[in-house]
């Protein structure tokens, strides 16, 4: 890379690296700078304002969730190998940042209420995540490894509720036992939906003899 594109990606790595701990709200031009041993200007040259540094670096933390959840799971065959594979790439990226923190998750907390191009930035991201999930479920489905009335949605629901079950346990209960807990939960989901509904499986009635 150019010299202004590797000062651009050191000043990133740190930014992500600080917004982990503190969330997109503790970023700012100085405290990169000081991290960085750079002056403010020389951080501004590259962000003109705190507010394109956050996109940045919600766009950064999305390409490199991008780059370790998803793209690596598409060598996995459709269906549910594949969608199990994305469930489990998930998980472990979210088991690591247990003591630094998700930015998706924490900063939802932070911009659920505060319109503007950061939260802008943050929904579309994990909408973008959130419709890859969905294709990999309905791909599950037309496989014939889901049952024909699944609900896409419901199947994502369940999923994303399970990623943030471990989070709020693991990081905030500090809880022993929580990413095992949540990759039997994923089991159990995934157990509903390839059942077949009671109404179907239920024996027909003798008919009696004449």
């Amino acid at each position: 890379m150019l010299k202004g594109q590797q000062t651009r990606a050191a000043i990133l790595g740190a930014a992500l690296a600080l917004a982990s701990q503190k969330g997109l709200g503790g970023l700012s031009i100085g405290a990169i700078a000081e991290a960085l041993g750079m002056s403010k200007s020389g951080v501004f040259a590259h962000f003109g304002s705190r507010e394109e540094l956050q996109i940045s670096v919600v766009r950064e933390y999305h390409a490199r969730f991008e780059h370790e959840v998803f793209t690596p799971a598409l060598d996995a065959a459709r269906g549910l190998p594949r969608l199990r594979e994305l469930f489990n790439r998930w998980l472990r990226r979210v088991s690591v940042e247990i003591d630094s923190g998700c930015i998706y998750i924490s900063g939802a907390v932070e911009f659920d209420d505060q319109p503007g191009p950061v939260r802008d930035a943050l929904v579309r991201m994990v909408q973008t995540w959130q419709r890859a999930l969905e294709r990999a479920i309905r791909l599950t489905i037309d496989c014939g490894h889901f049952r024909a009335d699944t609900d896409p949605a419901e199947v994502l629901f369940d999923m994303h509720g399970l990623i943030l079950a471990l989070h709020h346990d693991a990081r905030f209960l500090r809880a022993p036992g929580a990413v095992q807990r949540a990759h039997a939960a994923f089991e159990r989901v995934l157990a509903h939906y390839t059942a077949m509904p009671p109404a179907a499986t239920a024996a027909k009635p003798r008919k009696r003899a004449a």
